[in-house]
């Protein structure tokens, strides 16, 4: 096991995220060495970690992999191949250990000898005999069997079934585990990765892997020069991670970095919330996915010329299957056509990504959401990707007109029951929030006052707000006259 993990690899051994470390190594609790961490150190930090952790692990993995709507995960063993390479390595690795072994025996051996013949007078050959005793005594003792280091178990197990990847420039890293693909497990960790059509025909995804070994697993037409291959560049949506991998890729920091796409989708199914509320499920075709930020809408156009900007309601890591929330607007032509005349398997238009409601990833502060009616949509998306990136904490507080306006409160509790970093409240307000009064301002107002005064650690977090107009922006003025900076209160307007 090398002194030296890589803070991912290091919280899950130890059954924790990498804020919680990033947290510690900020405290001085733990020393980190360029973005590595110290296997002793670690141990000093969390001297009880044990090997159930790991069952503990994939356990919440597993329920969250349900709660947010994703593929169930079904391939969790490697490519046969892939896992051959991974334990031929762990034995190369088991071998060279055994040979140093052998060798300091041998060396150990060939000092006992030269000390044997020394010739010295009586007083020194006293000395020489004791210090024979010593070496011996010491030897014996270092080389009994003690107690198993269970982190270096539990790492050699890690290596086995997952494979390290960083990502050069921008210092980014996630686990490659079963059969995914680089670009599917980046994915699943929220690293928005330069891709299009993540079938291995648009060439977007080229990486040039810097040091590792990678096995393609995918045919693709797209075609790589000469000089690409021989400097080492793979399409990501085609190829695995064989061992721990270092590549140079592009990242989207900022919306400017994702493309204005035009898709012509198909509706996989239309699906009732409440009575005026219906799940509307896309579906992307395989060769033409759409590339966007957790928190950004899309413009959606349906019959032939009724259309919409919708947020989005679904998590990027999973681009063929985009959710919107769409709400009943008696007299509006696309309301009124979703709900009364579209059907599976008709197509919809969708352009876009646009706007700027996203996560501010770098950020260490706890999360609070939110949510007011059908501002759920793009705070759920959010949420999501915030949880895909092991945030430490995340809070949401759902206010709506009425008890049936909280039309997703399943997913929400899914959450809850999955998360020990996840809490969450409802709130009715009794009233349209889509209509505002004085009174109803006033009250309002009450509201947030009270939930601010139970959430001790609101001033010292970042606050996004979603929903209709004339609630998020008196929800704005609110928090920003607390004394939260502009910069740490993120809105989105919902129609």
């Amino acid at each position: 096991m090398s002194k030296l993990l890589s803070l991912t690899r290091a919280a899950r051994l130890v059954g924790v995220n990498r804020v919680v470390l990033q947290k510690k190594i900020q405290t001085g609790e733990l020393d980190a060495h360029d973005g590595m961490v110290n296997v002793d150190d670690l141990l000093a930090c969390y001297p009880h970690a044990e090997l159930e952790d790991t069952v503990e692990i994939q356990r919440i993995s597993r329920i969250k992999e349900q709660a947010f709507g994703k593929r169930v995960f079904e391939r969790a063993l490697p490519d046969a191949e892939v896992l051959a390479a991974r334990v031929t390595e762990l034995s190369k690795t088991l071998d060279q250990s055994q040979s140093m072994l052998e060798n300091l025996k041998g060396l150990l051996n060939k000092l006992l000898k030269r000390l044997d013949e020394t010739q010295c007078d009586a007083a020194s050959q006293q000395a020489v005999s004791d210090l024979k005793l010593w070496i011996r005594h010491e030897a014996e003792s270092a080389m009994e069997p003690g107690l198993s280091n269970l982190l270096a178990i539990k790492d050699n197990m890690l290596r086995v079934m997952a494979a390290h990847v960083t990502v050069l420039p921008s210092g980014h890293d996630f686990l490659l585990e079963g059969q995914d693909t680089l670009l599917e497990a980046a994915m699943s960790a929220g690293i928005p990765l330069n891709y299009g059509c993540s079938g291995g025909n648009c060439g977007l995804c080229k990486a040039r892997v810097v040091s590792g070994e990678v096995k393609k697993t995918r045919h693709h037409d797209y075609v790589l020069t000469d000089a690409e291959k021989s400097r080492g560049v793979v399409l990501l949506c085609s190829n695995t991670a064989v061992s721990d991998v270092t590549i140079e890729a592009d990242v989207a920091g900022s919306v400017q970095d994702i493309p204005y796409q035009e898709i012509a989708a198909t509706v996989k199914s239309v699906e009732p919330l409440s009575s005026d509320m219906l799940l509307l499920h896309l579906q992307t075709p395989r060769t033409q996915r759409l590339r966007f930020l957790a928190g950004q809408s899309v413009t959606l156009k349906v019959g032939q010329a009724f259309s919409a900007e919708l947020p989005i309601a679904s998590c990027p890591c999973d681009d063929r299957n985009v959710l919107f929330h769409v709400r009943r607007q008696n007299g509006n032509l696309f309301s009124d056509y979703v709900f009364d005349r579209l059907k599976a398997r008709e197509s919809v238009e969708i352009e876009g990504p646009q706007g700027e409601f996203i996560l501010h990833e770098k950020s260490p502060r706890p999360l609070y959401f939110f949510a007011f009616d059908g501002g759920f949509a793009p705070i759920k998306s959010v949420i999501e990707h915030a949880m895909s990136l092991n945030a430490e904490s995340i809070c949401l507080h759902w206010i709506a007109s009425s008890q049936e306006d909280i039309y997703m409160s399943n997913v929400v509790r899914a959450w809850a029951d999955a998360l020990d970093n996840f809490h969450h409240a409802e709130h009715v307000a009794g009233f349209d929030l889509r209509s505002m009064t004085a009174r109803r301002e006033e009250s309002l107002l009450r509201q947030l006052q009270a939930i601010a005064e139970n959430e001790n650690g609101l001033m010292e977090g970042d606050v996004y707000l979603a929903g209709p107009e004339s609630a998020v922006l008196i929800a704005e003025r609110y928090f920003l006259n607390l004394g939260l900076p502009r910069t740490r209160v993120a809105s989105s307007l919902i129609t």
